[in-house]
């Protein structure tokens, strides 16, 4: 699968605003210490036109994979 976006991710200095659906998605499957770490992570999302926190761009169904500090989109 080709990444069309090559987006950076960006820390933010108090923790976005997550609902609360989307946190219990991730209940059992990450950690209590990653999921409050991710929640200060942002990227500039192609898709939407706006910064979102990682969390959402991660539930995506255009995000492909995470690496070393980038997130790989399908646009």
């Amino acid at each position: 699968m080709e990444a069309r976006f090559k987006v950076e991710i960006k820390t933010l200095d108090k923790p976005a605003r997550i609902p609360k659906e989307k946190l219990e998605e991730f209940k059992g499957v990450l950690s209590r210490g990653m999921i409050n770490r991710m929640k200060r992570e942002a990227v500039n999302c192609p898709v939407q036109g706006k910064t979102v926190p990682f969390l959402e761009c991660f539930t995506c169904e255009k995000f492909i994979r995470r690496v070393k500090g980038e997130v790989h989109c399908k646009g």
